[in-house]
């Protein structure tokens, strides 16, 4: 019968007592396949561990930031309190037309590099991105869907001068006869977007003389010795920018963001560039070329 049948099932009156392994916020659970029981603890000291160690990392951050230091991120810390610059630079999106799509995703890398060294400069400039579209864009998209997220930068999909009044534009670029001996924060800067391996030289400049625009060539002649025709990354010309707003030193700024196979050397110091560093420059990407002319100081006189 069932009162038969239920006789010999057995139900302890009494729980066993708690094993002292377990912590106290171990839990009992009755198993519905017979009268037993099984004992689950929570790992809570490795919890305990982590939330000790959160804490020992915000007391760490609140110390230092207490010594004048500045949190960029999770990752970085800039040692310095930095001051922006009212200087501008613009990079010149408006060459895509003519690029093939692999010089395109070299410059996307070049703009990257320049956002990345600008968040960090210590005088941080008003940086610019105009006539930004087609390839470029659908790269940036495609690969970097974060760069919507960036910040302090201003972008644009309007041209350089209709985003800037002309008279504040200066367009950087080697053809142009005149040197840039110092820079004023009053103007914008503008860098031409274009890898192109010199197959479009003077585009640059005929374009400024086109609009009417002022023009100049940053003062390598005068700090560094060229040993061949050279060209200058996107990257290279913004980051020599920023060297010397911090440096105020022309040569410095050369000398310390040019990679060694350029050949650059500090007037004085010439040196001889092997053939393998020569090829490797043929090959590099193209921002500003870089004339071995002589080139005296800034010329009244403008071409427009």
């Amino acid at each position: 019968s069932l009162t038969s049948a239920m006789s010999f099932i057995t139900v302890p009156s009494v729980l066993p007592p708690k094993p002292n392994i377990l912590s106290t916020t171990a839990t009992c659970m009755l198993s519905l396949a017979g009268p037993r029981f099984i004992f689950v603890a929570k790992p809570t000291g490795s919890r305990q561990k982590r939330k000790e160690k959160r804490q020992k990392r915000s007391l760490e951050r609140k110390n230092q930031g207490e010594e004048g230091g500045e949190f960029v991120g999770r990752k970085r810390l800039r040692k310095e309190v930095t001051t922006s610059s009212p200087l501008r630079l613009v990079i010149d999106c408006s060459f895509d037309n003519l690029m093939m799509f692999k010089d395109v995703r070299k410059l996307h890398k070049q703009i990257q590099r320049c956002y990345s060294v600008n968040r960090r400069a210590v005088h941080p400039v008003q940086f610019y991105l105009t006539s930004l579209g087609g390839q470029l864009k659908q790269n940036m998209d495609k690969t970097d869907e974060g760069w919507v997220n960036w910040k302090d930068i201003t972008v644009k999909t309007e041209a350089y001068h209709e985003v800037v009044a002309k008279e504040e534009l200066v367009y950087l670029t080697s053809d142009s006869p005149n040197v840039l001996t110092e820079l004023d924060e009053t103007k914008a800067y503008v860098i031409g977007g274009l890898v192109d391996h010199n197959h479009h030289k003077g585009v640059t400049f005929k374009r400024a003389q086109e609009l009417g625009i002022d023009h100049a060539q940053l003062p390598l002649n005068s700090f560094v010795k060229m040993n061949s025709r050279k060209v200058l990354a996107v990257n290279h010309v913004f980051e020599i920018m920023l060297v010397y707003l911090e440096k105020g030193n022309w040569q410095e700024a050369f000398v310390t963001v040019l990679p060694l196979r350029k050949g650059a050397m500090p007037l004085g110091q010439e040196g001889t560039a092997t053939e393998d560093e020569e090829e490797s420059d043929r090959d590099s990407d193209t921002a500003e070329t870089v004339t071995p002319t002589t080139t005296g100081n800034k010329q009244d006189q403008q071409n427009v």
